[in-house]
């Protein structure tokens, strides 16, 4: 699979090239929306998320992580919808690799990042592909 340096237009806004902002280069990325229009909607509705105490291990926010309650609603009013492509206990079915996902904008969640792939190319800060071996969990489609 092909990558593409692509930091969402983050760099136009703040100086910081290692940041947790995944969920927000992500997003601007696949819907060509302006990154710190992003930034400051996931930073509104990370306030408004709340997880049982016990499942709270930090604090969430478009520049150190997201909890996933909050990216999916976001993305589901965007009119984006989630294609799960594994279950639990079944295993790696689909990797990081244009031969396995669907052409266009997509957004894959893999362990611990979410990452933009158009027309099968990973658009992110770094190639998190690991050479073709990297599972994807899902991914986000427009509706």
């Amino acid at each position: 699979m092909s990558y593409v340096y692509n930091d969402g237009g983050r760099s136009k806004y703040f100086k910081a090239e290692k940041v947790g902002d995944c969920v927000t280069r992500a997003i601007a990325i696949a819907t060509k929306q302006d990154y710190k229009e992003v930034y400051d909607e996931i930073n509104r509705r990370c306030k408004e998320t709340t997880l049982p105490k016990k499942r709270r291990t930090k604090s969430s926010s478009a520049r150190e992580g997201v909890y996933r309650k909050t990216y999916e609603a976001y993305l589901k009013d965007l009119g984006w919808k989630w294609v799960p492509l594994m279950q639990i206990g079944s295993g790696c079915t689909t990797h990081l690799r244009a031969d396995e996902l669907p052409k266009g904008r997509i957004i894959c969640r893999l362990s611990r990042h979410l990452v933009a792939v158009i027309d099968g190319v990973v658009n992110d800060t770094y190639d998190c592909t690991r050479e073709g071996t990297r599972c994807v969990y899902g991914y986000f489609i427009k509706e």
